[in-house]
Order: structure tokens, then sequence, then C-alpha cells
């Protein structure tokens, strides 16, 4: 068995528009940390039960003089490879309250995989039905329901760089409609996100104040019920279309609207 990791991390050294950020505390340093912990720490009865100062602890006390690191992370949920919910897109789809990360099917999130290549497509490209007909033709394959979708556009290969957030291959609603016609549920894209670059779709809002032009394929989740990955990696690497598995829970963030995975293809 062979596992491809087609995930990002979370990355604090990336600035964007929710840029994240990592405290860390080094193994030396969590010897003063665990200090600063027990000298906060106030008991349920309100009684110290013994002196403050006895709460210190000397490195010499630790072995190796080390404590155990930490890492405190500040980060939207959109950060590094995510899984968005329903409610991400709106309080309600098809009708009723939509799913929250912590209410997705997991059976949503373990499923045959194929992977469609787009990455003869360039900014300002989208990817329409028509590429998405032509991209299954070219690998005689048809889809069927529950199939997890990975939209191999490359445009991960510009991370960290404007064109990441501002340049790249986004995905048009009609064609988002015909695989969810197909009985898919979940699919993912290399890119920040499934529509075209936002900044763009801002522009051209604020100058023709036309609502359709934000998020159409997001805000199609209002009516169709489905989930996408966004800020997928490596899809270059799965050696085959289709016959394998793609595995992309998503960690239960509760009352949010999307969870961080690790996503991977498996290969038996």
């Amino acid at each position: 068995m062979r596992i491809i990791d087609i995930s990002l991390p979370i990355d604090d050294s990336l600035k964007e528009t929710h840029s994240a950020s990592i405290d860390r505390i080094s193994h030396a340093d969590g010897v003063e940390h665990f200090n600063w912990v027990l000298m906060k720490k106030k008991f349920e009865d309100g009684q110290e039960r013994f002196d403050r100062g006895e709460r210190l602890v000397k490195p010499e006390e630790i072995l190796d003089k080390e404590l155990l690191s930490l890492e405190i992370v500040h980060s939207s949920v959109h950060m590094g490879s995510h899984v968005d919910a329903p409610f991400h897109f709106g309080s309600n789809c098809e009708g009723k309250p939509s799913k929250r990360i912590e209410d997705l099917p997991l059976e949503w999130c373990l499923s045959d995989g194929v992977v469609l290549d787009f990455t003869h497509l360039s900014y300002p490209s989208l990817i329409t039905k028509q590429e998405v007909e032509n991209a299954l033709d070219k690998i005689n394959y048809k889809l069927k329901p529950k199939d997890i979708v990975l939209l191999n556009t490359g445009g991960d290969k510009n991370l960290g760089t404007p064109k990441y957030v501002n340049e790249y291959v986004g995905m048009v609603p009609q064609a988002l409609e015909y695989i969810l016609d197909q009985g898919v549920k979940m699919l993912g894209i290399d890119t920040i996100g499934l529509d075209r670059p936002c900044f763009e779709m801002f522009k051209e809002f604020l100058e023709t104040r036309d609502k359709s032009i934000l998020w159409p394929c997001h805000f199609l989740g209002r009516k169709r019920e489905y989930s996408h990955m966004e800020r997928l990696g490596n899809l270059r690497e799965i050696p085959i279309p289709f016959g394998f598995k793609v595995s992309c829970f998503p960690v239960k963030v509760r009352n949010a609207g999307a969870g961080w995975c690790r996503a991977v293809a498996i290969i038996d």
C-alpha cells in the first residue's frame, strides 16, 4: 500500500488575508512556561494549599532540563488544507439548517478518488463543464456517487507567491453542478479557493453590484448539499487517475464551517 500526502500545512511564514501565527515554546522554555502555569493556577476552593513560591520548578529538577514542547496556533480554519462544510456556504442548505464541520457525514471523507488534469489551463482560464467532460473522456472514466473528485491545476506550485492568492484557475458553477449531478458529495482543488480569485470578484462586484459574481460555487452550496477541500497539494504525485482511495477527515471544530484535514491518496 502506498500513501501519498496531498495536504499543505498551516504555515505561519505565509502572508495572506488570514495569516496564521504560531507561538512555539521550546523544550528548554517549557520549564519557564510550566512555572507560569503553576503560578497562575487557582484552586477551586480558593485555597493556596501551599506557598506559591514552592510551585516554582528549577531546570535541573527536570530530566535533561527540558519539558515538553508546545505550539499554540492562531489560525483561520481555512488556512492549510481544509474541508469546507455546507455551513460555510450559508446558514441553510436545501431548505434545512446547514451541516457544520462536526456534522459532516464521515462517508463523504473516505471513498474512491479520481483526479482530473487541468494543468493545461492557466489564469485567467476557468474550469468549465466542457473542461470537466474532456478531462473525464481523456481518462475514460464515468463519475459515480460518492466519488471524491480532485482537481489538479498545479496551483500549489505558486504557494508563497502573490500568484497563489491572486492568479489561479477556479471553477464555474455549471462545472460544479455537473459533478454534483453524478452523485459526488466531496471534491477538492489545489488552489486557495474553488471559485475564481476573490479580489477579482470583489473588483467586478464593486463595479456592477451584481450579487451573482461573488463566490458562485460556494453559494451553490445553499441549494445543493456538498463539501469541498481547498489548498490541496501534490496532486501531480498521484500516479493513476482513478483506482485509489482518498481520505480527508476534517478536524472537529465546534460550531464551525470548516476544519483542517490531512488529506491523502491511498493506492493498494
